[in-house]
């Protein structure tokens, strides 16, 4: 599912239009994005939890070049955790 079928299934589900279905999502993941940047943890009870986690500088091979060692700089990566209710519905057979 991409972007425009979520926003369309979000429009269909909730009886909006496509535009404010589409506001409310863009909001959505502003709201997420600004908390993950402050370092903020964004958790929504039985559906999961976004956070950022530092990654450490470590060394990396060049693809181009595998005999040549780069440094790769300590960088925060958004990270997804799928909560229960979500894990169960998923795996339901």
């Amino acid at each position: 599912m991409n972007k425009a079928e979520l926003i369309a299934a979000v429009a269909a589900q909730t009886g909006e239009t496509k535009k404010n279905a589409e506001a409310t999502i863009n909001s959505f993941v502003d709201v997420v994005t600004e908390a993950l940047a402050k370092g903020d943890k964004v958790q929504l009870v039985g559906f999961g939890t976004f956070e950022a986690r530092d990654r450490k500088a470590r060394e990396g091979r060049n693809p181009r070049n595998p005999e040549e060692k780069i440094q790769i700089p300590a960088s925060k990566a958004p990270v997804f955790k799928a909560g229960k209710s979500l894990k169960e519905a998923v795996n339901k057979k």
